[in-house]
């Protein structure tokens, strides 16, 4: 966002924080335990969720990158269960409960045996389905890197499923923050 920029994951849409927003999407897709992995400013994001059925776990090595997030979360003991894990980004403010329950339905129908991307038409975007098996690997990634290696290393068929352009969109700057609806303006309640 910048140096000086407000808190991508506090911005306000329609007077909610983003990951709040977020996280009720995911809530509401009813499709297991929401599991939140905190690092920067985590006390004001947990305030942001205050309320909602969700597990936190906090990432004290953020700062390392992606990996670390996948590996703390994965760790998590609601997720231990668990026959796949969608990886659901917090700065996504369009992928909605609906696209996530189509792209759990579509692991379903591969019996857990694929990984399971959103896309918007034939380009790869998030969240991404992964299925158990590929946990042990992912535990062995570092930095910045999320699961592309070993999805590419894990040898499963990878399937896309078209949830449109919501499968790309990303909050990275303040000008695709504000056309996606949000304001430049953070709020740190639920």
């Amino acid at each position: 966002m910048g140096e000086g920029a407000p808190y991508k994951l506090l911005c306000s849409f329609a007077g909610i924080p983003l990951v709040r927003r977020v996280c009720t999407e995911a809530i509401e897709s009813a499709i297991g335990p929401v599991v939140v992995v905190t690092g920067f400013r985590a006390q004001d994001v947990e305030a942001a969720l205050a309320g909602l059925p969700l597990e936190f776990v906090v990432n004290p090595r953020h700062a390392d990158g992606m990996a670390s997030s996948l590996q703390v979360g994965l760790t998590h003991p609601a997720l231990q269960a668990v026959d796949g894990l969608i990886v659901m980004l917090a700065d996504m403010p369009t992928v909605g409960a609906m696209a996530l329950r189509q792209l759990r339905d579509q692991f379903l129908v591969h019996n857990g045996h694929a990984v399971i991307r959103a896309a918007d038409g034939d380009r790869p975007g998030n969240p991404v389905v992964l299925p158990k098996s590929l946990f042990a690997p992912i535990m062995s990634l570092a930095g910045d890197e999320g699961a592309r290696r070993v999805i590419a290393a894990g040898g499963l068929p990878v399937h896309l499923v078209d949830i449109g352009p919501a499968a790309l969109q990303d909050v990275d700057t303040p000008e695709a923050l504000v056309a996606a609806g949000g304001e430049l303006r953070e709020i740190t309640h639920g």
